[in-house]
């Protein structure tokens, strides 16, 4: 395993980067670990939202530069390249400005006396994925850093020049060495530093397989973990929803990022047949139209899947699903051009026994589903191991209320694909994880909220 920079554009080879011997990892584990110690737990939590306030002011001021990494390396399309720069922007700013009310003392009702405190645990190490190359390491630095608590954070393989990047920020930001560390490290050695007692917490975006191997291994060892896996997060089209608007929603929800983001759109759940039919030519039409190209043209609508492999394991998929007996009604082919471009693909008539049926396909595949009733579509929606992020789509709000409720999932949309924003939380249920992060959820997940009594 190395770390290195493929740009997925063009299939090129960029550049390599060593992995940190043991001795190194452990050595930055020693001065995380002193730093947390003698000094960041310490300071106030004003002294500590300061330089997340510079951080995001740096971040800013350096939007070209910092656009340019993720595009070069995971071949995010240049305008949402920007956009996750400024979302992380305002996530710092966020707990920059809020740090101090989420942690402040918190009287208990009818305890004369009593008060919660929180308090910083330690060492939190982080696990973190390429989607999202930046957002991803927010979700977790912004509040464990205003807590009190230090970071050490191993990024995915293939973003090594973003992960550099991100570290080089809260340097600039005035953050001492150890507060934020960024390692180059192996499985091996993330799996000697979950047992390591230094390490206080893990956190852990990735795959089922992943989240499973982190959770056992910190639970060997009494450590609280918090988990965001995957998701096929369904849109159920109610029979009064405007058609038009659900239509742009969940084109632009599933092909956003490539597809491949753990709350895109997976799966369109329409209610009535004659509907249906509407709504499938419209994504047909629409898919159609969308442009896909190199991600430095600011007209490029889809950019490349990520790597070679990510796009054999989405042509695989497609070849299954239709062998199976599935309708490929768009697309589902490699694009003839150098790089990894899938053409954005719609899949229907997907029975239970098919394996795309349970599948997450992370990228521009949405699988099409037409239903006779609104029970068949929530049994549907919920027919899933997965409980991250669904979406329904009404007129009625408060009908479509009642059945966001019956919906398995840690998050629910109304009429819309896309909220992300600091302060709603964000995790799921089921094999989708569990814990938060984001919102004053996410900066509780690893405090201890320690009672003092006064008699």
């Amino acid at each position: 395993m190395s770390f290195s920079t493929v740009n997925p554009a063009t299939g090129e080879f960029v550049k390599e980067f060593p992995l940190q011997s043991d001795a190194q990892v452990f050595a930055a584990l020693a001065t995380a670990d002193t730093r947390y110690r003698e000094d960041w737990k310490h300071r106030s939590v004003a002294e500590r939202a300061q330089i997340l306030a510079r951080a995001a002011r740096i971040l800013r001021e350096k939007r070209d530069e910092y656009a340019r990494y993720p595009t070069l390396e995971m071949g995010k399309i240049v305008s949402q390249s920007y956009g996750e720069i400024e979302l992380v922007a305002d996530i710092l700013d966020y707990y920059a400005n809020n740090g101090e009310q989420f942690l402040a003392p918190q009287p208990l009702p009818g305890e004369p006396g009593a008060t919660l405190v929180a308090e910083p645990i330690g060492v939190i190490l982080a696990i973190e994925p390429w989607n999202f190359p930046y957002y991803q390491l927010a979700r977790v630095a912004a509040t464990q850093l205003v807590a009190g608590n230090v970071v050490m954070m191993k990024h995915a393989e293939n973003v090594p020049q973003c992960a550099l990047a991100f570290a080089r920020l809260f340097e600039e930001a005035g953050a001492p060495e150890g507060v934020y560390t960024n390692l180059f490290c192996s499985i091996d050695q993330v799996a000697k530093l979950v047992d390591d007692f230094r390490v206080r917490g893990v956190a852990l975006t990735g795959s089922e397989r992943a989240g499973t191997a982190v959770a056992e291994r910190a639970g060997r060892n009494l450590k609280k973990v918090i988990l965001e896996l995957g998701g096929s997060d369904p849109a159920i089209i109610l029979e009064d929803a405007p058609l038009d608007f659900a239509v742009e929603q969940c084109v632009m929800g599933r092909t956003f990022n490539s597809g491949q983001g753990c709350v895109n759109v997976k799966r369109v759940i329409v209610v009535g047949k004659e509907r249906g039919e509407q709504m499938l030519a419209a994504l047909t039409a629409r898919f159609a139209a969308l442009k896909v190209g190199d991600p430095h043209d600011e007209t490029t609508a889809l950019g490349p899947v990520v790597s070679e492999r990510a796009l054999e394991g989405l042509l695989k998929q497609i070849a299954d699903a239709k062998a199976a007996g599935a309708r490929i009604v768009h697309g589902g082919r490699r694009v003839e051009r150098p790089g990894f471009y899938l053409e954005p693909t719609i899949v229907a008539d997907i029975a239970a026994d098919n394996p795309l049926y349970q599948q997450e396909a992370f990228g521009p595949v949405l699988s099409f589903y037409v239903v006779n009733s609104e029970e068949e579509a929530l049994e549907l929606a919920n027919a899933t191991r997965f409980g991250l992020g669904s979406f329904v789509f009404g007129a009625d709000i408060e009908h479509a209320k009642r059945v966001a409720s019956r919906l398995e999932a840690g998050m629910v949309y109304i009429n819309s694909c896309f909220a992300d924003s600091p302060g709603l939380p964000f995790g799921g249920v089921k094999n989708s994880g569990f814990g938060r992060e984001l919102s004053e959820l996410g900066i509780g997940e690893f405090i201890n909220r320690k009672l003092v009594r006064v008699a």
